[in-house]
């Protein structure tokens, strides 16, 4: 897990080989353009959501995984977003099995931890980090980019 400015984006773009790509079309998008949804940066290599969402009390956040992407979400409004965050191989309380279509698996675990982000901050999750979005009160409107592994 990754917890950032995007002033600093540029520091993590070796982490990974499409990292690089993916935060210079981060800084290249004009945001307020794009519609809530699915769009396509680079093919499915790197994609966006757009997600304008209510956020929810802690206990009706849930841990989630995926294997296949990376996620880069980045708060675009809305004065903060919280997560919960485990190593996911510290979870052990799997919500049935693995949805390989949309990439995802959620758990009854509770988090080990919380952090908080603000307007012009990134959180990257990679497919060892559990996390627990849409943490708070209040609306967001969020980018989430994924970036195949």
């Amino acid at each position: 897990m990754i917890f950032d400015s995007l002033q600093n984006c540029a520091l993590y773009a070796n982490v990974h080989p499409r990292l690089k790509k993916a935060f210079e079309l981060i800084a290249s998008t004009d945001w307020t353009a794009l519609e809530p949804g699915i769009h396509e940066l680079d093919g499915r290599d790197i994609y966006v959501n757009i997600m304008e969402r209510d956020l929810k009390k802690k206990d009706d956040a849930k841990l989630e995984v995926h294997d296949e992407y990376i996620d880069i979400q980045v708060l675009l409004s809305g004065s903060a977003e919280s997560f919960g965050w485990s190593e996911r191989k510290a979870l052990n309380k799997p919500q049935g099995e693995f949805n390989k279509e949309k990439d995802i698996l959620f758990f009854d675990d509770e988090p080990q931890t919380y952090y908080t982000l603000q307007p012009g901050q990134f959180t990257v999750l990679f497919p060892q980090d559990g996390h627990a979005p849409l943490v708070g009160e209040g609306k967001v409107r969020k980018a989430i980019v994924k970036v195949r592994m």
